[in-house]
């Protein structure tokens, strides 16, 4: 569908997408692949010689070599009115129902997911991007067909902070000189170029979050690619403004790093809780003495999540940023009261705690949450943030961000690792990426914490309470066995005519491999239809 040389699109051309790639649009995309790619791919070595470091023994640590910058005193460039207060941001898949339903909840921002609450289909991509470039436009609008119900957006809506696809993750449907493109430079290269001026027209501007980053040097590459995109479409630099996830174990070590890197792009850092427990464990895979409890016991107000959390705060506040809190995964239990009064007394105990270390804003998976959480952050933070809250008083050493939560590990808990991570992994070969999971919202980094449990367990044949041994026939006689109660809980027609063959296969295949795979969303890719 292109005639630009060395370019070729994969994906089908659904209605409207080619307002989407346009040639314009195309060639910004393309200019961003051929300038950063091969850095990009060079920093993707150096996570894979780090591991290495990481299997032999060594530990993570803050880096001598920068001990500078975190000694400095400096603070990033102002952060933009629309981005003062973000008391409680909703996340969510950029279908355009969702995006409208975001828009309209009374959270003060929307973090647009292209990444681990959507599954990366070719339809997902490109839509979402039609539904973000309609918000702007004014004309963003859906009828469902099934229910003939109408949507439309507020008068007052949320802002928009898209997310695109990590460094690691690729966009199949584009090759870029016989190579495929990008996923991180495909979704931000084209919301950027269609929505930077009419987002800035309409008194807001391109604001990012920035998932799965484990170095500084990453948020450098960041940094290059914002000031080359300002430059190619005419906007001031500093415009763009980006939200880092810390969700990875080394990224935890070089908060003050990442902040300096994208000092005049920065408007803060999130406590990506979920896939930070992931990253604990596949970073400390091969070493036996980082071998965590159920999933459920890792909790933030304790061990390493509440060192990292506190860090997290500390940090971002010396530098004039914000300190965005982790996400309540919760959803509303409808048939049952009491269970729903119980879970959204644990959002309320959450984004308390949040408030009281001093987050500035929190996030939540469901628009029901969106009252919880506020009412939690204007009771204990009436200031649009509280960012002039320092936190001298915490001290967070190498020791503290590896200390590992104390509990125990239980066959329930690694029969729920099981259903829990195919479901997900079904539902997301399905093209869905957030996905209700026993009153939980959850999206590819609990399908993530399941499998590399199990894999960390079997591999060092953990005892079970009660004396059970992760071996790997253990675990085969486990899924078998679980798999049929995902079967009697979804119904046989929906359990045999879904995904659930291959994404047992590929959940088997992760949680035996004899070397941990680094991401589950790689190999699931190649599954999509």
């Amino acid at each position: 569908m292109t005639a630009m040389t060395g370019v070729t699109i994969k994906g089908a051309m659904g209605p409207r997408y080619d307002e989407i790639l346009t040639p314009e649009a195309l060639a910004f995309v393309v200019d961003l692949q051929r300038t950063f790619n091969e850095t990009r791919k060079r920093l993707l070595k150096l996570r894979v010689e780090r591991q290495k470091q990481f299997d032999a023994g060594a530990l993570p640590d803050f880096l001598a070599e920068t001990k500078h910058i975190r000694d400095a005193a400096w603070t990033v460039a102002p952060i933009p009115a629309d981005l003062q207060d973000r008391r409680v941001e909703i996340t969510g898949p950029v279908d355009r129902k969702m995006v409208i339903n975001a828009l309209n909840c009374g959270a003060k921002c929307f973090m647009a997911d292209f990444e681990d609450a959507n599954s990366p289909t070719w339809s997902n991509q490109i839509e979402g991007q039609i539904n973000l470039k309609d918000r702007w436009a004014g004309t963003l609008a859906f009828t469902d067909p099934n229910s003939g119900k109408s949507y439309a957006m507020k008068d007052k809506v949320a802002v928009i902070i898209p997310r695109p696809r990590g460094w690691h993750l690729p966009e199949v449907h584009v090759q870029v000189d016989g190579e495929d493109m990008s996923g991180s430079l495909f979704d931000f290269g084209l919301y950027v170029f269609h929505n930077a001026k009419a987002s800035i027209a309409k008194g807001s501007g391109p604001y990012f979050y920035l998932p799965k980053m484990e170095s500084h040097l990453e948020a450098r590459l960041w940094n290059d690619v914002f000031v080359h995109a300002q430059d190619k479409l005419g906007i001031p630099k500093g415009t763009i403004k980006a939200t880092v996830l810390i969700e990875t174990l080394p990224a935890a070590f070089e908060m003050d790093e990442i902040l300096f890197e994208l000092k005049d792009h920065m408007a803060g850092l999130n406590a990506g809780r979920w896939d930070y427990i992931f990253s604990f464990i596949k970073k400390l895979a091969r070493n036996q003495a980082y071998v965590l409890p159920d999933r459920g016991q890792v909790v933030m107000s304790k061990a390493f999540l509440k060192a990292y959390a506190e860090l997290l705060v500390k940090t971002c506040h010396k530098r004039g940023a914000f300190a965005m809190g982790g996400m309540a995964a919760q959803i509303p239990i409808k048939n049952n009261p009491e269970a729903n009064a119980a879970a959204f007394a644990k959002v309320k105990a959450d984004k308390e705690r949040e408030a009281t270390i001093g987050h500035d804003g929190t996030w939540v998976a469901h628009p029901d949450l969106v009252p919880v959480a506020m009412e939690a952050f204007d009771r204990l933070m009436p200031t649009p943030n509280q960012v002039s809250r320092q936190r001298d008083d915490v001290t967070v050493g190498q020791k503290d961000l590896l200390q590992i939560h104390e509990g125990t590990k239980t066959e329930a808990g690694y029969r729920e690792n099981i259903r829990v991570g195919v479901q997900y992994i079904e539902a997301w070969l399905r093209g869905r990426g957030a996905v209700p999971i026993y009153n939980l919202m959850e999206d590819a980094a609990t399908a993530e914490i399941s499998r590399a449990q199990i894999w960390q367990w079997t591999t060092y044949g953990v005892a079970l309470e009660g004396g059970i041994a992760c071996t790997p026939d253990f675990f085969d006689q486990a899924l078998k066995e679980e798999m049929e109660v995902v079967r009697n809980e979804v119904g046989a027609e929906a359990f045999d005519k879904g995904r659930f063959k291959e994404a047992i296969g590929l959940f088997r295949t992760l949680s035996l491999a004899p070397d941990f795979e680094e991401f589950l969303t790689l190999p699931a890719y190649r599954m999509l239809a």
